[in-house]
């Protein structure tokens, strides 16, 4: 007997069925010449999970949208010269972020290091292939960053061969630059948290002639990020591009000045005998990035917002009520800008601490990633990464994990 899995995997293989049988016939069984669905993380034994904790890495960023996987399968069928493609999409990209020039890099991280690099070398070819062996070779090689903005992605400059010099006031910063200061970095994310802010970084950067990095890898959104900073006058600006603007998990850009831009391209392949070898975007994710932020700046995004703002309200609304939970709503000022909804529990009245929640939400049907580590008993959820409708799974679940754990 002809199994109904023969049967469909047979009529799929028949593309003239329906001029054979006529269009009646064929309209009326469209499952029937459907593709079955390969369930991949199945076969490999992966569970799959609701993401309302946000864009991380070790998450697998977000989610792509449908513009973008078709560009993606688009440039999977044709074959282009690289260097010509990325000089295209990054005209086009620089255009539409309102920059000088742009490229896409491997990740944020990596567009630290070709922006570190180019600085370095400029356009010279026996220096790009010194790096990271600066010493002797008559290229700077100090890169001073405040110590508040210290994070463990610096590696991306020491990549380079650049040792970095930390400080913590205007008068320490103008004291380190010396003859060997080759950029002055800046981490975003931490403006608040260091002494010298956003404008008093690049004018240190303009008086003295050291081109300014901004790392503002998780700063989208809000949309006009994409050009602030630029436009504030740093000379090199790194984005994520798998986070909130939805593209390839392992792309980035690198936003700035022509010169630097035309310099950091040095450092990238095809290019073989350079630091950023390893750091290969291959021609779906440049293009896919290019779709990306085409997508992401023609949303509607304050709908978006809205949206968002009545999925957290959702959640806290079903949980507000149980004794010894309190919620809080609020927008982190950098990084993350998104509505985020921290969840606070009294643990002598709800057995539970902070690890044991998380495994409880993870553990459970479906499956459930939130954010807020710590020692505190208290977790944070973002939607902005849930498929419309998943609110609702997650306020479920996280009622019951606090319930089940009442006393």
């Amino acid at each position: 007997m002809l199994s109904r899995r023969k049967l469909l995997r047979n009529l799929s293989s028949l593309p003239l069925v329906g001029g054979l049988l006529g269009g009646h016939v064929a309209s009326a069984t469209p499952t029937l010449t459907a593709p079955l669905r390969r369930d991949y993380f199945k076969e490999l034994g992966i569970r799959t999970f609701i993401n309302a904790a946000g864009t991380y890495t070790s998450m697998t960023g977000s989610l792509m949208p449908e513009e973008v996987m078709e560009s993606i399968l688009y440039a999977s069928n044709e074959f282009v010269t690289l260097d010509e493609l990325q000089d295209k999409v990054g005209e086009r990209i620089a255009a539409m972020v309102k920059s000088e020039s742009a490229t896409v890099t491997t990740g944020a991280a990596s567009a630290i290091t070709f922006g570190t690099a180019g600085v370095l070398a400029g356009m010279d070819e026996e220096r790009v292939i010194q790096i990271p062996h600066l010493e002797g070779t008559g290229m700077k090689s100090e890169v001073i960053m405040q110590n508040a903005h210290k994070i463990g992605y610096a590696h991306a400059i020491r990549n380079t061969g650049a040792h970095i010099v930390y400080v913590d006031t205007q008068k320490e910063l103008e004291e380190a630059i010396n003859e060997k200061t080759a950029m002055l970095f800046f981490l975003n994310a931490n403006n608040q948290q260091g002494e010298i802010k956003h404008k008093a970084w690049v004018e240190a950067g303009k008086k003295y002639g050291i081109p300014t990095m901004n790392d503002c890898a998780a700063d989208v959104p809000p949309v006009e990020n994409l050009w602030k900073y630029t436009q504030m006058g740093f000379d090199l600006v790194c984005f994520s591009g798998g986070k909130g603007i939805r593209g390839p998990q392992s792309a980035g850009l690198l936003l700035g000045r022509k010169d630097l831009i035309a310099a950091a391209r040095m450092h990238a392949p095809p290019r073989g005998n350079t630091v950023g070898r390893s750091m290969k975007v291959n021609k779906e994710e440049i293009l896919g990035m290019m779709v990306a932020l085409e997508t992401y700046l023609a949303k509607d995004h304050e709908a978006e917002w809205k949206m968002w703002e009545q999925q957290i309200a959702h959640i806290a609304d079903l949980v507000k009520d149980i004794d010894g939970v309190t919620t809080e709503t609020f927008v982190p000022d950098l990084a993350n800008h998104v509505p985020t909804l921290k969840v606070a529990w009294n643990d002598k009245k709800i057995k539970h601490d902070n690890d044991s929640l998380h495994e409880a939400m993870r553990s459970g049907h479906p499956s459930i990633e939130v954010a807020g580590w710590g020692s505190n008993p208290e977790i944070q959820i973002t939607t902005w990464m849930l498929i419309p409708g998943q609110e609702r799974a997650v306020a479920n679940r996280l009622r019951e994990v606090l319930m089940s754990a009442s006393v």
